[in-house]
């Protein structure tokens, strides 16, 4: 019989030190898996695991395909995999990127959420921006409990910062105390499922991370289209609605929350300035070079070239310092 309860865990920068910490205090008798997700490249060796079994004494393993889970086991998303929850298995997927990251937290709190319902507990760490948010969502929307750590206590806050400003988190507690509280919940009965809508953004988007067509998924009926383009694939983004925020997918199925769309933004918006910086030094060196050219001959042309040469210079310099200087895009908490 599979077990009633599962834990799931979002960690990104500074992941590796928490996670650690985390789970050094949890008992060898856990009483539920645990599966997490880090955000990683695509070219990280893949060695969370072994760090983590070295870190406690709950053994941790990569999924690959499908796998089945057991309490008391960690279970880890491997580079460039998403990590999804059915009944009692657990596998890797190649779903679409979601807030630039694959494996992302959120399709792991989603299908979670849809297969245990109130039997979830979400819990965040530290890192950088939003993702894990909608999913954490989606485990308090299906009756789940909540868990964020403290940010001011987390190395980098801002996922904890965003989780806290959108969901009715459940405990926020510093890293230390979270182990325990993670002992004190899963001794806890889980109450009934509430009923979920026949189809939700929570059921497309877990299809969505689970390989489907995001089309055949029913993406366009829990959405309307956007003026705005995917960062990744420049398809039309359509926006989902969801508990008084926003979110982005396109019809390829990347997905964005609001600050990781803004940070793939600005990461757009400066390579095509540092793009455009080559182009003008390039025309400036050609004009620099014919120009002096022309004035050993005495052309009349000579000096007007080196004019514009000089403007290039100047536009190029310009550009530069603006791309230094200019802030990202980004909310405030």
């Amino acid at each position: 019989m599979r077990a009633k309860q599962v834990v799931v865990i979002g960690a990104s920068a500074g992941g590796i030190e928490a996670l650690c910490e985390l789970v050094s205090g949890l008992p060898a008798d856990f009483p539920a898996p645990i599966c997490i997700v880090l955000h990683t490249s695509p070219e990280a060796p893949g060695v969370l695991d072994a760090i983590l079994s070295r870190a406690g004494p709950l053994p941790a393993v990569n999924v690959h395909g499908r796998q089945r889970m057991q309490p008391g086991h960690i279970y880890v998303a491997p580079p460039d995999y998403h990590l999804v929850v059915e009944p009692g298995l657990v596998r890797g997927t190649k779903g679409p990127r979601e807030n630039r990251f694959r494996p992302a937290i959120d399709p792991l709190f989603r299908s979670a959420a849809q297969v245990y319902g109130p039997g979830v507990i979400g819990v965040i760490l530290t890192g950088n921006l939003d993702d894990g948010t909608a999913g954490l969502w989606a485990v308090k929307q299906l009756g789940g409990i909540a868990v964020v750590q403290n940010p001011a206590d987390a190395m980098f806050p801002s996922m904890a910062q965003s989780a806290l400003r959108h969901v009715s988190v459940d405990h926020s507690a510093p890293l230390s105390d979270l182990a325990p509280l993670l002992v004190q919940l899963t001794g806890e009965p889980v109450p009934e499922a509430p009923a979920e809508p026949a189809l939700s953004p929570l059921d497309v988007e877990v299809k969505i991370a689970m390989e489907q067509n995001p089309i055949d998924a029913g993406l366009l009926a829990v959405s309307e289209p956007s003026s705005f383009a995917c960062p990744e694939c420049h398809g039309v983004l359509l926006q989902i609605n969801e508990g008084g925020r926003i979110r982005f997918r396109c019809h390829t199925g990347h997905g964005y929350a609001l600050d990781s769309l803004l940070a793939a933004i600005t990461e757009g918006i400066e390579e095509a300035l540092w793009n455009a910086i080559p182009a003008l030094e390039e025309g400036q060196m050609l004009m620099s070079a014919t120009g002096e050219h022309l004035r050993r001959h005495t052309s009349p042309d000579a000096e007007a070239l080196l004019s514009r040469a000089d403007e290039a210079k100047a536009q190029s310099d310009a550009l530069r310092k603006l791309v230094m200087d200019r802030e990202p895009i980004e909310v405030k908490p």
